[in-house]
């Protein structure tokens, strides 16, 4: 006996686009948050200390903040601190937020703070705006 499609080929392509653009914009995110970040602890962000804090190469973060300037995210010039655009800020100001929401739902639902913290850093990126409104409720009323 063949089983039916739990969803449909249009509902299943449908999921993983939206999949593919989250892990698309989920380097940028986390670039431009950590790039808020470092400007805000050390007054700068340079190549070397985004490299260290990701665990990647210099090469990896050269090509990535080539493409965020392209993408209008970041400006950055040969040997020079990496800055956040206005729409960078923006970004990594949404990113920031939206973390925030999750990890203190999972917290709100019992997940250990650490896990908590660790799991938000992942589930921002794909979470959906839908799925983030009903956190925010929940967390208004356990608050």
């Amino acid at each position: 006996m063949k089983k039916e499609p739990l969803i449909t080929e249009a509902q299943s392509a449908d999921k993983f686009e939206r999949i593919r653009r989250a892990h698309q914009s989920e380097i940028a995110e986390d670039y431009v948050e950590m790039i808020s970040d470092l400007i805000d602890e050390t007054g700068e962000a340079r190549a070397v200390d985004l490299a260290s804090r990701f665990g990647v190469t210099s090469p990896t973060v050269n090509a990535t903040i080539q493409r965020l300037q392209k993408e209008g995210l970041v400006e950055s010039k040969p040997y020079r601190s990496i800055f956040l655009t206005e729409t960078g800020v923006k970004l990594a100001e949404a990113s920031r937020k939206k973390h925030q929401v999750v990890r203190d739902f999972l917290i709100a639902i019992g997940v250990n703070d650490d896990v908590a913290e660790q799991d938000a850093e992942g589930v921002e990126h794909h979470v959906s705006e839908e799925t983030l409104s009903k956190f925010k409720e929940f967390l208004k009323i356990k608050s």
